[in-house]
């Protein structure tokens, strides 16, 4: 394996976060997980016994509206573990298999349409449409197909994924009354994996949500980014990482 570790003579991300001078581009680097990784918010609860493991979707690169955008911080690593979180939260909301196989396909395909690593707006939209027009790419990393309802719904919640409530238009505003619990829970599992940034003032702000969080939840999806993303830099495949963090949830397997 081909160590991914940053040069030390380039600016972390936290560097230039701070500097307000991110690129369009944006990957991780050693200094700035560091950072994250000393930063680790409090455990004030441990993780229930799951029922069984959550699902999680890895897209393809071929997801991805920019080959940029495969290793970054809005990459196949991120998308993978909102998926991740979005089958814990699914769990911890009772959902069925139908809907919570609709919620974590959305959560796989939520940000690969980005033209960048800044805000970008109008991906969602655009993550939206690719998804409608690609179901069958998805079914077959998924393992089976969503309901046309289902399939409906996901793609609304990804088109909505990136809109504030409080920015929903009237239009916005009934689409998200046809699907409000996918809509609820791909918010609040994007939200989750936000501890992958580098500032603390851009990490995970339940007020902007309309479900509450468990609070066992918040060190899991912590401890997600640093594992995958150390795993990442030490040369493991995107799926390698993954797998590995993955495993913090069933240390037995």
């Amino acid at each position: 394996m081909t160590s991914r570790t940053s040069d030390h003579r380039t600016a972390s991300l936290r560097e230039l976060a701070e500097n307000r001078s991110l690129p369009a581009h944006q990957v991780m680097d050693q200094d700035t997980l560091a950072w994250i990784a000393g930063n680790r918010p409090e455990a004030s609860a441990a993780p229930p016994t799951l029922p069984h493991p959550p699902l999680m979707l890895v897209p393809d690169v071929t997801w991805f509206a920019q080959p940029q955008l495969v290793d970054s911080i809005h990459g196949i690593r991120h998308n993978a573990r909102v998926s991740l979180l979005a089958g814990l939260l699914a769990q911890e909301h009772g959902l069925d298999r139908d809907h919570t196989a609709a919620l974590c396909a959305a959560a796989a395909v939520h940000d690969c349409q980005r033209r960048d690593d800044r805000d970008d707006p109008g991906h969602g939209r655009r993550a939206a449409g690719w998804f409608t027009r690609n179901q069958h790419a998805v079914a077959t990393v998924l393992g089976r197909e969503l309901p046309p309802d289902l399939s409906q719904q996901a793609a609304t919640a990804i088109g909505l994924h990136d809109v504030p409530y409080t920015a929903f238009t009237s239009q916005q505003n009934l689409a998200y009354q046809r699907a409000p619990h996918l809509i609820d829970l791909l918010k609040a599992a994007d939200c989750l994996d936000r501890y992958r940034l580098p500032l603390s003032r851009w990490w995970p702000d339940p007020s902007q949500l309309r479900i509450v969080i468990p609070v066992w939840l918040h060190p899991v999806a912590f401890d997600l980014v640093i594992r995958s993303e150390q795993a990442r830099l030490n040369g493991a495949t995107n799926r390698g990482a993954l797998i590995y963090a993955s495993q913090l949830l069933n240390p037995h397997q």
